[in-house]
């Protein structure tokens, strides 16, 4: 019986010469055994008030863990940083998806980094309800921004965290300004009206909107436009330049309607083209004009005890349901009304009346 022939597939690879080792084992194993070391809060504290990316990077992380063992290291890392905390600016930059916000925070990043401004960009990813994953792929959007050394970028998943925010958002801010950061920029989820959990914990509120694209209706309406201190119309190039103007026009009239701020100050449409770089100067002038009159008149000091203070009523809540949720007795009652409800043999209200009833009596 005769061996048949191979043939060699178009698909098929010759075997090549293995490329060189850059890097000797010994040298690969060692840089991996360093990695793997967890650095104490204090080696961490130290790292991040020396600028170190790498300390900050790992202390976010740890801040956003829901170990228990983590929340203690990170409760003292944060408590080493509130002392040089503080010394920025925060600017929340918000709108529908596909607005922009990612190129234009780019160019507005680099336009402040010229300016000799240190920038931290804390950009929030929605999670997806289904796989709870989350992309994370604001750094590779921002390809120029990350790549200089008064740059940092950092991307976190939304979680069940509502408001377009990160649940510990406030906390990555802490650990940017002991960094040395003294611009930080928000970049949120971008989910449309109710993204206002990010007004809370800013200084200056940024509302990205589109020309032409139903956009002009939603400037009569409340919510997270009453919030906005600046709107900007982006995406103002090529055709769209007209539509750009009429939208600018519509806006500024529509906010003439919204009751004086207590800041007094009195928000204003600018538009820009981020992809072309046009406009984006005239945004930072009015953005640093914003801080010359809320700073004089003492709205920027009163505003940031208002931001503590919400900060705490969200600590308390985010722990108390955290310890709630964590009760062996609380899991327990809580999974046998579950089974309840699927045999409908109670209702929602009532069992969650039981629920409480029993982490109450576990108090008594």
């Amino acid at each position: 019986m005769t061996r048949k022939a191979k043939h060699s597939s178009a698909l098929s690879e010759k075997e090549g010469v293995p490329p060189q080792k850059a890097v000797s084992e010994t040298a690969t194993k060692k840089i991996q055994a360093e990695r793997k070391k967890t650095p104490s809060p204090a080696q961490l504290v130290a790292g991040i008030l020396n600028g170190d990316k790498t300390a900050l990077s790992r202390a976010i992380t740890l801040v956003e863990s829901t170990a228990a063992k983590h929340q203690l290291l990170a409760k003292e890392v944060i408590e080493g940083c509130l002392p040089y905390a503080n010394n920025s600016v925060r600017i929340g930059i918000t709108g529908v998806p596909g607005v922009g916000k990612s190129t234009f925070i780019e160019q507005f990043g680099k336009l402040l980094i010229q300016q000799n401004r240190k920038v931290a960009v804390l950009t929030v990813d929605p999670s997806s309800s289904i796989s709870k994953g989350s992309i994370l792929g604001d750094k590779t959007r921002m390809e120029d921004l990350v790549k200089a050394p008064n740059a940092f970028i950092r991307p976190s998943a939304s979680g069940d965290s509502l408001g377009g925010v990160a649940r510990k958002t406030r906390e990555a801010i802490i650990l940017c300004e002991a960094a040395g950061f003294d611009t930080i920029i928000i970049e949120t989820v971008g989910v449309g009206q109710s993204e206002t959990a990010v007004h809370s914990m800013t200084d200056f509120f940024l509302l990205l909107k589109l020309a032409g694209a139903g956009d002009e209706l939603q400037g009569i309406k409340r919510g997270i436009m009453e919030m906005a201190d600046a709107i900007v119309i982006n995406k103002a190039d090529g055709d769209n330049i007209k539509a750009a103007k009429l939208a600018k026009t519509e806006f500024n009239r529509a906010l003439h309607l919204y009751p004086p701020k207590e800041s007094n100050w009195i928000p204003k449409t600018l538009s820009c083209s981020a992809i072309k770089n046009e406009g984006i100067e005239e945004i930072w002038e009015l953005i640093s004009l914003y801080f010359s009159e809320t700073k004089s008149n003492g709205y920027f000091s009163e505003k940031r005890k208002q931001q503590n203070k919400f900060w705490l009523l969200q600590t308390i809540e985010n722990r108390l349901n955290s310890e709630f949720f964590r009760n062996p007795e609380v899991k327990k009652e809580l999974e046998k009304q579950l089974k309840a409800l699927d045999k409908n043999t109670t209702t929602p209200f009532e069992a969650a009346e039981k629920v409480l009833s029993k982490k109450n009596a576990l108090r008594n």
